[in-house]
This record gives C-alpha cells, structure tokens and sequence, in this order.
C-alpha cells in the first residue's frame, strides 16, 4: 500500500469515527427491543442490513459536516487548547489526513451505498420504510450543507434529536413488524432528548471558534452560562419522561431509566464550574456519553422485559 493509499485509508476512518457509532446504534438497538418486546418479532438479518446502511449515513454526514466546517472556517477557528476527542469535527482536513475533493468523494460514496441499501429494503422488505429512509439522509445532508445548513441556523440541536430518536426507532421498529405503532414515539423521545445533549455538551468546546465562523447553535446564542442550565433542564426532560413511559406502557421497568442520574448531576456540576476550562471539562462529557451508553442499556431491557408483563 503506497503512502496516499495509506494516507486516505487512514482519513477515512478518522473521519468515519467509529466510536461515535454507538449514536446510531442506540436507538436502532432499542427500537428493535422494543419491537420485540410488543410483537415477539425479531429478523437478525434486516436488522444488520438496516443498521450498514445507518453507518454509511453516518459517514456521510461526518464527511459533509466536515467540508462546511473547514470552507465556513469553523475547524480552523479553533485554537489547540479547545481541541478534545468530542469537539473540533475530525480533523481530517485541518491535519492534513484528507483534500476537501477526497471528503466529497467519500460523502458521495456513502451516502450512494446506504441509498442502495435503502432500495434493497424497499423493495425486499417494506416498501414503508422509503419516506424514513428519505427524510434520515436529507436531514444528514442539510444538517450542514447550504442552502439549508440547519447546524448553523439554530436547527442543529432539533435536527439531531429527531434523527436519532423518533425517526431511528420508528423506522427500525416499522423494520421488524411492518407497521407503525404511537407507543414505539414515546420510547424515542428520551433518546432523542439525550442524543440532543450530547452534542449541546459537546459545542462548549467549539464555542469561540463556532461564534467566528457565524454557525449560530443555540450554545452560541444563549452564551455558555445559560447553556448550562439547558444541559440541565435536558437531563430533567428525560428523566421526567422515563416515569412518564412506566406509566404510559405500565411497566416499572422504564424506571430503570433514572440508574444514570448520578452520572447526569456529576455531569451538569462539571460543566458549571469548568465551562472556561475545556481540559477539565472533558469529563462532562465523557459522563454525557456513558449516561447514553447506560440509558440505551436500560432502555433495551425495560424494553424486552416488557414482553412478560
């Protein structure tokens, strides 16, 4: 393998990121729980089929978001003391790993693989599944692209919970039973809420350098110390609505939910205190992650569980 093989093997999956996938994988994951909890139904394959075609999504949305990012001057804004393992996009460009013409190809490629995938689906499984298949990857696409560049027009925050919670596990659990079902929407909206805050925890770092580049998030319009009571009041939201779930679907296991609380309250003290201070606020978000990471494990299995009570 010559060195811009290398090169650009190795940009690709800093840019794909893996580690980020577990975004996706929650909600698939709990949805298709879910499904199984209500009807018994449960297709291995599809669910794998399925959930490629979310990866690929997912690339291609990194690899769109990547390019704006760097042309707006947002990457290049943001100075090596804000740079963390959560924020300052991939990377890629600004170190030299990827051209601007590579990260195009591979947002094409992608996003054309999981439309492919999309239509294997469609036409083999549920013909349904189209309209969700169409609204995940135009959401990915003008989450950062103009004309629309909801990210930089305080759409961002919205456009993430909606992706990742309601349309995700509506669209795996119509995937599995082949109909649409008002309960699978109310389990999607914790996820949504906690995926939000996620990536509103995960801004504060790009604050200064989002603010230069005008992408106008609602971090960057409410100003970081308010910003941290949102990151509270999202964390209240979902815990209320964990109750709310054991007594909708009457069943206590949704409860389960609210194990993560004390890692949610170390979470919002971190962020309070060290808001200015991005090395020591990195722990606000590492326990924003394992609170998503927990809540999708809990969720799964208040979800199964559901199928005996």
């Amino acid at each position: 393998m010559n060195a811009d093989v290398r090169r650009v093997w190795q940009g690709f999956w800093q840019l794909a990121d893996p580690k980020i996938w577990i975004a996706s994988t929650v909600p698939m994951v709990v949805g298709a729980a879910f499904a199984f909890g209500s009807t018994g139904r449960f297709d291995l394959y599809w669910f794998i089929v399925a959930l490629i075609a979310v990866y690929c999504i997912e690339i291609g949305k990194n690899a769109v978001n990547e390019w704006v990012d760097y042309k707006s001057g947002v990457d290049r804004f943001i100075t090596p003391d804000k740079r963390t393992p959560f924020s300052g996009g991939k990377k890629t460009i600004v170190d030299g790993k990827l051209t601007l013409p590579e990260v195009v190809m591979i947002a094409v490629v992608t996003f054309a693989v999981a439309c492919g995938i999309g239509l294997y689906i469609m036409f083999f499984k549920e013909m349904g599944i189209f309209w969700i298949g169409i609204a995940g990857v135009l959401l990915s696409i003008f989450y950062s692209l103009p004309p629309f560049k909801l990210a930089y027009r305080g759409l961002g925050e919205v456009t993430v919970g909606l992706t990742f919670g309601p349309l995700i596990v509506l669209g795996i659990y119509y995937l599995q039973t082949g109909r649409v079902d008002l309960s699978a929407l109310w389990v999607s909206i914790p996820i949504g809420i906690l995926i939000a805050n996620v990536l509103w925890i995960n801004q504060f770092p790009d604050y200064e350098a989002d603010a230069q580049g005008n992408k106008r998030n609602w971090l960057v319009r409410l100003g970081k110390e308010k910003g941290v009571k949102v990151f509270a009041l999202l964390f209240l939201a979902a815990y209320l609505w964990f109750i709310l779930l054991a007594v909708i679907l009457r069943n206590p296991f949704w409860l389960l939910g609210l194990v993560s609380v004390p890692l949610a309250v170390r979470a919002v003290k971190v962020a309070g205190q060290y808001y200015n201070d991005i090395p020591r606020l990195t722990e606000a978000n590492l326990r924003m992650v394992q609170v998503y990471q927990l809540t999708g494990l809990t969720m799964t299995v208040a979800a199964i569980l559901g199928r005996f009570i």
